[in-house]
């Protein structure tokens, strides 16, 4: 395997090397941070989306610890050794199965957390799925200023998808000139069924930034080229044969078992897919005074992508095999044109986002939030004729989601009775900081099939399918942090919304041209308390305890599904219920010489969650979105975090999870109760040390490790260690930074570096190499 070395971008580093060489260094900053009785406050009229009071666990990471000690090529990375979190990338740019888990929530839950963006909601709460992925890709790494994560529904700031966490990054906003340049490589060793092939890859970016009196600035570029190894293998079942002579005798198949332990052929690789995407940000913030700032963020994301496929398969002649009857062994079946079909994709998405926010931390601070993200242009292309014909166009489908997106509405105060309006920014004299606000969140989701003549490039003909939707949500919300003592603080808080459902319609090939079938509106409303308590034992100890209501209601999708039969709509629940949760956490936490000591107990009760599962009490059985009547979890988190451990400059960071999640009660789905819920591991755990040597060399190893899991509510399929199994992993990763001097640093670094071949439905990567070179003025 070798690692693509790309000079152009390497030398566009080069030329702005010497073009500015006589730029004054960047000083590295450090976090505006202050942790007290679990508070963090920010400082310096940064835009977030966190409250000024946080009543619960939080970690964070600087993005200057991101780019020496990880190895990050996409913005999630950051996350990667966080306590109980893991995201589902199964390779390099992964635009649509890179889902959140979390303590209690699986990689197949993507709207039971919140990831937000300098305050703009990146999370696409269209629906609850592994393809319903945040746009991970409107933060590019070398932009991250901070990211931080609160764990559990515990602030009445935020929905109730915020059940499993609140995921923040804050982008760089420059306070002097400064301009960055990054240019990587990667790439990848893998060797599973019948592909044994290396997958490379190169990123560049770009960014500038600027403040000048009370204008600051940014503007930023980032292309991503990634060719990702295949994702999804075409099989049959060995039982599905017919003994004979029937069909094509071909050779290749690769035998195994499934998730089942059944005997199985994988016939051929398919979803290997390519892709190229573009990044573009502008930031422009205007101080109206020392304490008032407006912002606005421009974000523009392309992808341009292929799906690719190779059939293991081979006939007597060494040709390739896509389609027909075959002969394995004696056994006959029959390849469709689905099993090996390609795949081509075009999207563009835009995302706005305004504020104007004071912050005085004086009697009164405000700040008035709005943002959009755009589905401008999301198109997919797929052929319902078998390769190798379809590689010269036919009939196809296509698949067009223009006017899907959401916006975001939010108005938010904050109040410190007692304190003299015009009090100095960081007076904390209060007795309580009271925060209040209103919110309004709307997701639209639109889909049409069409079929096409030529499924390459050919225009939209007469309809395939159509499905739309809307949710919105209202919600008002209010909490006080009353410190009622020295040493004690409790927070107090409630959520009141009110959910709308409406828009909601279905069509398929046989309804009237320009109609659907129209679903039932909804509308609830609902309340979410929320308490927590934090008690200083002593100078270094604290107690925290946290309870709260999380309802966290059906997406788009999830609602607004079913089928057409006799031209009505079919397999549809109008009174899905939302799911309903109440979280608590009980935290002992030991402030060391250099670091901090966390342990965490944790507990969520959740009623009504929403699953795909098959209702078995009636006939015929039907399998759609269904409430599983009742979930709990339980468990344990250990964290540490230390600087200088033992040597100078010798740091470590780890964490010990311990979750026993079961279904309790599911009267649709009787098997699965007693079972572990899906993709919740019943041990995890991370460590990450690092050593500077000096001041130029930076090493880091990294571990990674998460235990047991399934795919399925009733725990039937075993084997992880497959293709759509979910297996337990141990992988290590090292990084190794170099600063060559005071502007530039090159970085090698492994992922995966024991090789380890590991399962989440999809293949995740292999052994990785990359290779970066970063420059900073």
């Amino acid at each position: 395997m070798s690692i693509r070395c790309h000079v152009p971008v390497l030398g566009a580093a080069l030329v702005l090397s010497n073009a500015i060489a006589r730029a004054e260094p960047d000083q590295v900053r450090t976090p505006d941070q202050i942790r007290t009785l679990g508070t963090v406050t920010v400082l310096g009229g940064r835009p977030t989306s966190l409250p000024t009071e946080i009543p619960t666990t939080i970690e964070g990471v600087t993005g200057e610890e991101v780019q020496q000690r990880i190895n990050a090529t996409d913005s999630e990375d950051a996350l990667k050794y966080f306590p109980s979190l893991l995201v589902r990338k199964r390779y390099i740019g992964d635009f649509d199965h890179a889902v959140l888990g979390t303590r209690a929530s699986g990689t197949n839950n993507s709207a039971r957390s919140l990831v937000y963006a300098d305050g703009i909601l990146l999370s696409n709460l269209l629906g609850n799925s592994q393809t319903f992925t945040p746009r991970w890709g409107m933060v590019t790494p070398e932009e991250i200023e901070r990211v931080d994560v609160l764990y559990g529904p515990f602030s009445a700031a935020y929905s109730g998808n915020s059940v499993g966490a609140v995921v923040d990054y804050v982008t760089r906003m420059p306070t002097k000139f400064e301009a960055h340049m990054r240019a990587s490589s990667f790439g990848e060793d893998f060797g599973m069924y019948g592909t044994h092939d290396g997958f490379t890859g190169w990123q560049g970016s770009t960014s500038l930034g600027d403040r000048n009196g009370a204008w600051s600035w940014w503007l930023s570029y980032n292309r991503l080229d990634s060719d990702g190894h295949p994702i999804t293998f075409a099989n049959r079942l060995l039982s599905a044969g017919i003994a004979g002579n029937g069909g094509v005798p071909v050779t290749g198949a690769v035998p195994g078992r499934n998730p089942k332990n059944q005997d199985w052929l994988i016939l051929g690789a398919t979803g290997q897919i390519d892709t190229v995407q573009d990044h573009a940000k502008a930031k422009l913030a205007y101080d109206f005074s020392p304490t008032l700032r407006a912002s606005y963020t421009l974000g523009w994301w392309r992808n341009e992508l292929t799906r690719n496929s190779d059939s293991y398969l081979r006939d007597a002649a060494g040709n390739p095999v896509y389609s027909g009857n075959i002969n394995v062994d004696g056994r006959q079946y029959s390849l469709l044109p689905a099993d090996f079909a390609p795949n081509r994709g075009a999207i563009e998405h835009l995302m706005h986002g305004l504020s104007i926010k004071s912050n005085t931390q004086g009697a009164w601070d405000w700040e008035v939030a709005a943002s959009l993200y755009d589905f401008a242009q999301d198109i997919s292309r797929s052929p319902v004729v078998a390769l190798p014909a379809a590689n010269s166009g036919g009939a196809g489908r296509i698949t067009d989601q223009n006017g899907t997106g959401w916006n975001t509405l939010a108005l938010k105060a904050t109040w410190r009775p007692g304190l003299p309006v015009g009090a100095a920014a960081g007076n904390s004299a209060s007795a309580h900081v009271v925060e209040f606000g209103y919110q309004r969140d709307d997701f639209k989701l639109r889909t049409l099939v069409s079929n096409t003549d030529n499924w390459i490039n050919g225009g939209a003909g007469s309809r395939f399918s159509e499905f739309r939707g809307e949710t919105m949500l209202q919600s008002v919300y209010a909490q006080d942090t009353w410190r009622f003592a020295a040493d004690w603080r409790t927070t107090l808080g409630i959520r009141l919304e009110n959910w709308q459902a409406f828009d909601g319609g279905l069509a398929d090939a046989t309804t009237p041209a320009g109609q659907l079938r129209s679903f039932a509106e909804r509308n609830e409303n609902s309340a979410s308390p929320k308490f927590a308590i934090a008690y200083q034992v002593a100078p270094l100890w604290e107690l925290k305890a946290s309870v709260g209501r999380a309802v966290r209601n059906p997406t788009v999708s999830e609602l607004y599904q079913g089928t057409i039969s006799t031209d009505v709509i079919v397999n549809n629940d109008p009174d899905l219920q939302p799911e309903k949760s109440w979280t608590g956490e009980l935290t002992a936490q030991r402030e060391l010489a250099n670091g901090l000591l966390r342990s965490t107990l944790f507990h969520e009760d959740t009623r009504d969650a929403l699953y795909s599962q098959t209702n078995v009490t009636v006939t015929p059985a039907i399998t759609s979105i269904q409430n599983v009547d009742h979930i709990r979890t339980s468990g344990v988190e250990l964290a540490y975090q230390a600087n200088d451990v033992g040597i100078a400059g010798f740091s470590l960071s780890g964490s010990v999870t311990y979750a026993r999640s079961k279904i309790v009660q599911n009267d649709n789905f009787p098997a699965s109760v007693g079972k572990w819920q899906p993709r919740v591991p019943e041990w995890r755990a991370n460590l990450l040390a690092t050593y500077e040597m000096g001041d130029k060399w930076t090493y880091t190893l990294g571990a990674r490790y998460s235990g047991r899991q399934y795919n399925t509510l009733d725990n039937s399929d075993p084997n992880g260690f497959t293709y759509t199994g979910t297996s337990s992993f141990f992988v290590a990763d090292v990084r190794v930074r170099y600063k060559v001097s005071e502007r530039i640093t090159a970085s090698l670094g492994i992922d995966n570096l024991n090789n380890e071949e590991y399962w989440a439905f999809h293949p995740y990567t292999q052994r990785t190499f990359s290779a970066e070179l970063g420059m900073d003025f």
